[in-house]
């Protein structure tokens, strides 16, 4: 017996080691990435694979800008759209997640989620699209080191060059050609508005934007004046 428990502690350790290892990997990509522009992301090339299943020859439409050569209407909507106290808070927006509960406790399933743009943003960058709570700490884990080591206009940054915009399409300027044929600079208030709302379900709403997401876009294009950019 004493053998057993010998074998479980020395596992747990060399779990516990490796663990802490793969952390101190993830803090090296944050800190090299607050100043580098990353080429790829997890979400893209789960996305590039799914997509070269069905064509082998298949590219994603993305292209970096930089900050300013992103219109401000596109950062004002997103942050109204997907976080409104982004500035603000230290990357949890612990009031929304309070609401997301109740919300999903009314309709009894997952219609909100709570996330901010940082915890997407980390999510994007190193994990995947699936659900597990495991995931979810990995997530809290990465975006506190994002938060610490990132100022917010270098996180804005990064969220609108690599966020899934449509089938293969990631970040605002591949999303503004795709969608309006206009450089990410060239964005109005209403466009804006538009692939702001968007991004809950890219692929989806790319497919169809419908009455309801029209009406939710013109929501956003009123409260988006409000919104504090870094």
């Amino acid at each position: 017996m004493s053998a057993v428990l010998r074998w479980i502690g020395r596992g747990l350790v060399i779990a516990l080691a490796l663990l802490i290892v793969w952390q101190i990997v993830l803090l090296t990509q944050v800190i090299w990435w607050s100043r580098f522009d990353p080429a790829s992301t997890s979400f893209m090339r789960l996305r590039l694979a799914e997509l070269r299943e069905k064509d082998p020859n298949a590219t994603l439409r993305h292209q970096w800008v930089p900050y300013e050569q992103i219109s401000v209407h596109l950062k004002r909507a997103v942050i109204a759209a997907e976080d409104d106290s982004f500035v603000e808070h230290e990357g949890f927006d612990w009031e929304g997640i309070e609401r997301a509960i109740e919300k999903n406790e009314r309709k009894g399933r997952a219609v909100a989620g709570g996330s901010t743009i940082s915890q997407q943003l980390a999510k994007n960058l190193f994990l995947s699209p699936s659900r597990s709570y495991l995931r979810k700490a990995q997530e809290a884990v990465i975006t506190v080191m994002i938060e610490q080591l990132w100022s917010k206009r270098r996180i804005l940054e990064v969220y609108l060059n690599v966020v899934e915009w449509g089938e293969g399409v990631f970040g605002a300027e591949a999303a503004a050609r795709r969608y309006y044929g206009v450089p990410a600079s060239r964005l109005g208030p209403a466009e804006s508005a538009r692939l702001a709302v968007m991004l809950p379900n890219p692929r989806r709403y790319e497919r169809s934007f419908g009455p309801w997401l029209a009406a939710h876009a013109e929501r956003i294009r009123r409260r988006m004046i409000y919104s504090q950019v870094p």
